[in-house]
């Protein structure tokens, strides 16, 4: 196997996705106290989607919208580009703990997907959109019947998964690891995530959205009806506010609470030659996830790299999201380790760019969405949030506007998840976790006791 020093010698710490030389200029930072009739925080998808859509249903707003550091700064910009139309962090996880409203659910999930395509046709977005589906594949005897029960599943809900086995499978995309796959040609697809960013960015810009960059948030409160949000070069009084901050710190305790920075890494390929992609197959271009724990997530780019990334799910003491933690060198090893393993027969190629994000989990996997007073929120979409964050967005804009609908009524909205506790007891119980995690995938999958205990109550770590 190739060492991973050679493959990472040349691997640059910084995202494919915003390296590059047509990445839009920095709008102006805010200056000076201002006023507006809704001010979102957070340029990523939830913030730019919110700013959109309340603009579309509410054109006489005057729409601020605020980002901390460059659109995108965050998992927005940082992702695999992986479009899922799950609304519950995929089928089986929304069928154990919303079985009742799961219909619903997933016509909800698929309407939006479908927004989305038709939103960035109508606006001629360029960010290689594609609805291609995904293939889930096991690479362990223990995860092969698992896959079936979840092909089976995702029929009872009309939608086309065909159950392959190890031949199939590696017929579609070849490697030696797999032993069973699900291919899945109606879940979701791919995107350049940055160019999503930046078209959605502009079509906000069109609809009459005021955007400042390099403008945190250092404050928010509310009195006398009116919200006071703080930033470094002024005062701005609202009518209210959404928040749609991600994995960073929110200016509000009860999202402090509940949404936990894990951390996630990434690796992405030199370009492959015809012959590599001939040996490789993956005619459909699709993207994949393997089924273990700690799992990974790979696609091919639209220049013909492979993106690799996942595995293990970091957590720094306090929650950290400083930059300087986008490079892990023990992180990226392993997962050069894992990318041979499963490619061999790509033995010699090399990684350009490598990094590392803070994706905001919460202990259900899905998303946080409320709202208190005059500010709304919608965060914690736990590494699933590039098409749910439009749903996000939408949502708490209904809570924010006090409109009674079909979103609003769900139980996924309705019943917030539980909070993870504070550190100092955070940190060691988010290592128990993890460890925990290691073992089952080490053990035939066997959940041990800690494990079991956290299923019990509905609570979880995950990437």
């Amino acid at each position: 196997m190739p060492q991973p020093e050679a493959a990472l010698a040349d691997a640059e710490i910084a995202v494919l996705w915003t390296d590059r030389a047509d990445r839009p200029e920095p709008r102006e930072p805010l200056t000076g106290d201002d006023r507006a009739d809704l001010v979102v925080v957070g340029g990523g998808f939830t913030g730019l989607w919110a700013a959109i859509l309340a603009k579309q249903q509410r054109p006489e707003l005057d729409v601020l919208l605020l980002e901390a550091h460059r659109l995108g700064h965050g998992g927005s910009g940082r992702n695999g580009g992986f479009l899922s139309e799950s609304l519950t962090h995929g089928l089986a996880h929304g069928a154990l703990h919303w079985p009742a409203e799961l219909d619903r659910l997933v016509a909800l999930g698929r309407e939006n997907l479908l927004a989305i395509e038709k939103f960035v046709q109508d606006e001629d977005i360029d960010a290689d959109l594609r609805l291609c589906g995904k293939t889930a594949v096991a690479t362990e005897p223990h995860e092969v019947a698992e896959l079936s029960e979840e092909a089976e599943l995702y029929r009872e809900h009309g939608m086309t998964a065909r159950f392959l086995g190890a031949g199939g499978v590696r017929a579609d995309v070849n490697s030696p690891t797999y032993r069973a796959g699900v291919r899945l040609p109606e879940a979701g697809g791919l995107v350049d995530p940055a160019r999503l960013t930046w078209g959605l960015a502009d079509a906000a810009h069109r609809l009459g959205v005021r955007i400042h960059e390099t403008s945190p948030v250092r404050g928010l409160r509310e009195r006398g009806g009116q919200l006071r949000l703080r930033t470094p070069r002024g005062l701005i009084r609202a009518g209210s506010a959404l928040l749609g901050t991600n994995a960073f710190r929110a200016p509000l305790r009860t999202i402090r609470r509940r949404v936990l920075p894990i951390w996630d890494y990434v690796l992405v390929t030199e370009p492959l030659s015809a012959q590599q992609w001939a040996e490789l197959g993956w005619r459909d271009g699709q993207g994949i996830t393997d089924s273990a724990n700690r799992f990974h997530y790979y696609r091919p780019t639209p220049d013909g790299r492979i993106l690799w990334g996942g595995y293990d799910a970091v957590y720094y003491f306090g929650g950290r999201t400083a930059p300087a933690l986008a490079r892990h060198d023990a992180a990226h090893r392993q997962l050069v380790r894992n990318f041979f393993r499963t490619f061999p027969q790509l033995a010699g190629i090399r990684f350009t760019h490598r990094w590392g994000g803070a994706i905001d989990s919460t202990t259900r996997f899905t998303p946080l969405i409320g709202r208190t007073g005059r500010t709304a929120y919608a965060v914690g979409y736990t590494g699933l949030g590039v098409a749910a964050s439009r749903f996000g967005a939408q949502t708490a804009l209904d809570l924010l506007w006090d409109e009674d609908t079909e979103r609003t009524r769900l139980e996924l909205v309705r019943r917030e998840p539980p909070p993870f506790p504070p550190e100092p007891l955070r940190w060691p119980l988010v290592q128990l976790t993890r460890r925990a995690l290691a073992r089952a995938d080490e053990n035939a999958g066997r959940r041990g006791r800690w494990l079991r205990y956290l299923d019990r109550h509905g609570l979880g770590l995950g990437s």
